[in-house]
């Protein structure tokens, strides 16, 4: 996680989470996914006021105002995760061309000891 100095009312760690962000306090909705909501999406640029995704997701606007603040600050845990998923894709064989047409012809059973030495190699662990 970040090494600074901020203190946040409403994210928090999920101490058994695979993802290191934070998350909306009492909730396992990662701090990522209401800003995603907050942000143009890349196919017809909608996106929603804060208080929409507040409404939406039964959380106070401020907690999503934090969530936003937060996720703008680019914490290193945020682009951690992104490269771990990546990481799993990969070795499971979902990065694969044909994967979508025909997943079970290309998934792979991921060996957990491959997974950790890879994410040592890139920095993950």
């Amino acid at each position: 996680m970040s090494e600074t100095s901020t203190t946040y009312r409403y994210l928090a760690p999920r101490p058994k989470s695979g993802y290191r962000q934070l998350f909306i306090k009492g909730t396992r909705i990662r701090a990522e996914i209401v800003y995603g909501y907050t942000v143009p999406s890349a196919e017809d640029g909608f996106c929603q006021a804060p208080e929409e995704v507040a409404a939406d997701f039964g959380l106070p606007v401020e907690a999503v105002l934090e969530a936003i603040a937060y996720c703008k600050s680019n914490p290193p845990e945020i682009e951690m995760d992104h490269r771990r998923e990546d990481l799993i894709a990969e070795l499971s064989g979902m990065n694969h061309p044909e994967y979508k047409w025909n997943p079970k012809k290309y998934r792979r059973q991921v060996d957990p000891a491959e997974l950790a030495r890879r994410m040592r190699d890139e920095g993950l662990s």
